[in-house]
């Protein structure tokens, strides 16, 4: 099964880490990022660009709006995504565990939906 493992970071923990830290974290990521690849376990990641670069969409009643910024005033924001292949629930939060920056931040794991629902969106059930 497909799982979708989103990465919220502090932009500001980053911004603060050391130059030495940051290369520690970063080769850390790269050299996970590789053995998710070679265990056939990684589909694809992504870093996403700072949140100041982000803009939020949204057309209500045939009006579109467009705000700078992410939709919500957080703490943490989407820092980049990496969508896996895992045989269950518990696999997928053990590989998501493993990611680097889950120390400094949080990864929230959802499984993928194969085909949208014909009955309503969610369904009310997990």
């Amino acid at each position: 099964m497909k799982y979708l493992c989103l990465a919220y970071e502090a932009e500001e923990k980053l911004n603060a880490l050391s130059a030495s830290e940051w290369d520690a974290l970063r080769r850390e990521t790269l050299a996970y990022v590789e053995e998710l690849r070679e265990s056939g376990h990684l589909i694809v990641t992504h870093a996403l660009k700072s949140v100041r670069t982000a803009a939020t969409v949204r057309v209500r009643s045939g009006g579109l709006s467009v705000t700078d910024g992410p939709f919500a005033e957080t703490k943490e924001q989407l820092g980049g995504f990496f969508l896996i292949e895992a045989a269950d629930l518990n696999e997928a939060v053990r590989i998501a565990s493993r990611w680097p920056s889950a120390r400094l931040g949080s990864i929230e794991v959802r499984p993928i939906e194969p085909v949208l629902n014909v009955e309503s969106r969610y369904g009310g059930a997990p």
